[in-house]
């Protein structure tokens, strides 16, 4: 029985306690419904206390370049139902299945605003978005938008306010609509193609979905196309801010979206000079051109109508026109650089 008097030994000195209570799972059923829930917490995507610990199933990533947002922090995470795989695509946005949900959190230092959901259903994507209440324990749908002042500090140390603008289904649709359908933006192999700090150690993200069965087609990440980071030092100029545009602006500035009649494509694979803009003048002249003659004026970034909508915060003049209130200065400053090194025409 001396077994017996050691386990018991063993137990009092410090044994593992019990499991806590295990999360339910994510809600597919609820992401699946006809009608959005109410609330975010109907979805179960996040779990504890005030909803801050992502549930199983629930993979975060993040993005080479990203869509500036008035400098706010966004939190990533894609959900797959369980056996599900999400197939590559080399060019565009991968193929996702049904029930496959992409979730993104805005935020300040301490405040959560928004949650968005992109969920791929039987019929395509829908989107919703969902607001956070004042004690960061909820966030409720908001189909109609909303407005919610923020304050936070800039990247210079700068105290700055600004309106946020939670958008409404609509806006949702214009930014997201390929070829009239609703569609993801940012998850594609280059933007993926980048490390990210898991909880077990630093991955490519290619790598890591194809590792853990939720990619499947995938190359390994060398032979994958890969978007430069617009911060980069490293990179190459022309590359930082071609990934720049691509993301802020080739979502509508593309021959199958919204903007398609301007002319100006401003996707990462567009080639010709003029559709970038360059000695090409606006499809429509008008005060959003600033009284400028072309999109780029070589080696004067000064002269450039591209230059001169990301500099304004004016309605009817910026671009892009929706999810910015502030002026994205160290973005516009990476433009301006490229126009400036370009030799003059």
């Amino acid at each position: 029985m001396r077994w017996l008097a050691a386990l018991a030994a063993l137990l009092c000195l410090g044994a593992a306690p019990p499991p806590g209570p295990v999360a339910p799972p994510v809600a597919l059923d609820v992401l699946l419904a006809e009608t959005p829930a109410p609330k975010l917490s109907d979805y179960r995507l996040f779990t504890g206390a005030g909803q801050t610990e992502a549930n199983t199933g629930l993979t975060p990533y993040d993005l080479n370049t990203p869509l500036f947002s008035d400098y706010a922090d966004k939190h990533r995470f894609l959900y797959l139902p369980p056996g599900a795989k999400v197939r590559y695509r080399a060019h565009g946005a991968f193929e996702f299945p049904v029930g496959a949900t992409l979730v993104k959190t805005f935020g300040y230092p301490g405040r959560r605003l928004e949650t968005r959901l992109l969920i791929r259903k039987a019929e395509g994507w829908t989107a919703f978005a969902y607001v956070w209440n004042e004690a960061q324990t909820e966030a409720v749908l908001r189909r109609a938008g909303a407005r919610l002042e923020a304050r936070f500090t800039d990247p210079q140390g700068r105290a700055r306010t600004v309106e946020w603008a939670v958008p409404n289904q609509n806006q949702c649709k214009e930014c997201h609509q390929l070829d009239r359908t609703l569609v993801p933006i940012g998850p594609n192999a280059r933007n993926l193609n980048r490390d990210f700090a898991y909880a077990s150690g630093p991955e490519n993200q290619l790598a890591h979905w194809a590792r853990a069965g939720l990619l499947a087609g995938a190359p390994r990440p060398e032979a994958a196309p890969r978007a430069a980071r617009w911060d980069d030092p490293a990179a190459p100029l022309a590359d930082r801010a071609r990934a720049y545009l691509d993301v802020n602006c080739a979502h509508c500035h593309n021959p199958r979206a919204v903007a398609s009649n301007s002319g100006l494509y401003l996707d990462l694979d567009e080639a010709r000079p003029a559709a970038l803009g360059v000695g090409k003048g606006p499809v429509a002249a008008g005060r959003g051109s600033g009284g400028l003659r072309v999109g780029i004026e070589p080696g004067r970034p000064e002269a450039s109508i591209l230059v001169h909508r990301m500099t304004s915060t004016e309605p009817g003049v910026m671009m892009p026109e929706l999810g910015r209130a502030l002026t994205h200065e160290e973005g516009l400053a990476l433009v301006r650089a490229w126009i400036a090194a370009m030799p003059p025409q």
